[in-house]
């Protein structure tokens, strides 16, 4: 015979001040547990989706990242010329790339950060068919022109629209503003790269990467096995999707090791709480428990009645937290990509299997402070308890 679940909230009810210190710890816990895993989620959705499945990105032979790279000219001609790579009327569709590190002022702090500033060929757009101009023009080769993504006027101090800038001893003016979809490149500079070289002082004609656009995904093995088999060049070749997953990896993994240890740290306490919550629930109703083993329900239904009660507290607490970090979803922040050395902006990305694993997250520090004082319930002695009626 089953306890009446009536039974268990009207229990919860009646002792609501325990009940919300119970409940504010859980969903305190799995709040921090899903914005940190949003975070990561949204670094790595940022990263990942700078990639086309079209793409592939060349680097030299045991580089792990652009900075490490360096591409010459002859060597770009190679790449134009193998298999897999599109066309178009202007030729084959290759961007060959200077990366380049700068900094520039914060617009919420005034601190320097890192910016990663971008040297590419004029068909970059053409490319990167996911960057697309929402204000202003593209530069003109030969000129220091700049054009930069969505995110940088909003980051950084200095790049509105028509604004002079002045870096790597040059002045460039910002002639555009594009948006890449949300993906890393909103949070780059883009210049020709001959005069980023120029204005660099760096040698002419050498890149630290090379994209090139497939003529569909299924070519991308042809073009790797004829770049890497060719005896005149060392370089390597990657998708462009699988190269920035790598990117990814170190600063993901960094912030979901921390997220879970401040939230186990957290959910120890709140397990604590839910505990002492029902022990006391356990102490305070000692004789209602006597009695019911008296009217037959048996020790299962007791302990199945005071996981329920625990578990409801659970869920509400997961419930709240979710509800209180949805205003999250979508909101910009920033960090260090360690890859690249830059300053990344990036969404949090509260997605619903985050906040499913929020709520399993809930009901599990619910079960773990249920079953303890269920069972010491359904031991309680009978007799003792009821010669106290």
């Amino acid at each position: 015979m089953a306890i009446p679940l009536s039974y268990n909230l009207n229990s919860l009810r009646v002792r609501w001040t325990s009940t919300v210190v119970a409940v504010l710890g859980i969903a305190g816990t799995v709040g921090v547990f899903v914005a940190m895993l949003s975070m990561a989620k949204g670094f790595k959705t940022t990263l990942v989706s700078s990639g086309s499945p079209r793409n592939a990105i060349v680097l030299r032979g045991g580089a792990t990242s652009e900075m490490e790279s360096a591409i010459n000219l002859d060597q770009v001609h190679i790449i134009e010329d193998e298999p897999g790579v599109a066309r178009d009327a202007s030729g084959p569709l290759v961007s060959p790339e200077v990366v380049v590190i700068a900094n520039f002022p914060l617009k919420a702090t005034g601190t320097d950060a890192n910016v990663q500033v971008r040297g590419v060929s004029p068909k970059a757009l053409e490319v990167r068919d996911s960057a697309k101009m929402v204000s202003g023009r593209f530069f003109q080769p030969g000129l220091n022109e700049l054009v930069v993504g969505r995110n940088v006027p909003g980051t950084y101090s200095g790049f509105e629209l028509g604004s002079k800038v002045r870096f790597g001893g040059g002045e460039w003016t910002v002639v555009g503003v594009f948006d890449a979809g949300g993906s890393a490149f909103d949070s780059e500079i883009w210049c020709d790269s001959t005069v980023l070289d120029d204005v660099y002082k760096r040698p002419p004609n050498v890149f630290q990467s090379v994209t090139a656009r497939l003529t569909k995904p299924e070519a991308f093995t042809g073009f790797k096995d004829a770049l890497t088999s060719d005896p005149r060049v060392t370089l390597q070749a990657s998708r462009e999707l699988d190269y920035y997953e790598k990117q990814s990896q170190a600063i993901t993994r960094l912030i979901q090791v921390l997220g879970t240890m401040v939230a186990l740290v957290m959910g120890v306490g709140a397990v604590l709480g839910a505990l002492n919550t029902m022990y006391s629930a356990v102490a305070e109703r000692s004789r209602e428990i006597a009695t019911m083993r008296a009217l037959g329900f048996g020790t299962g239904s007791v302990v199945t009645s005071f996981v329920f009660e625990s578990l409801c507290i659970a869920l509400v607490g997961g419930l709240l937290g979710c509800i209180c970090i949805l205003p999250l979803n979508g909101l910009t922040t920033g960090t260090m990509n360690w890859q690249t050395f830059s300053h990344l902006a990036f969404a949090f990305r509260v997605t619903p299997a985050l906040l499913a694993g929020g709520l399993i997250f809930a009901l599990f520090m619910g079960l773990l402070g249920g079953v303890p004082p269920a069972v010491r319930a359904a031991r309680a002695r009978i007799a003792v308890a009821l010669r106290e009626l």
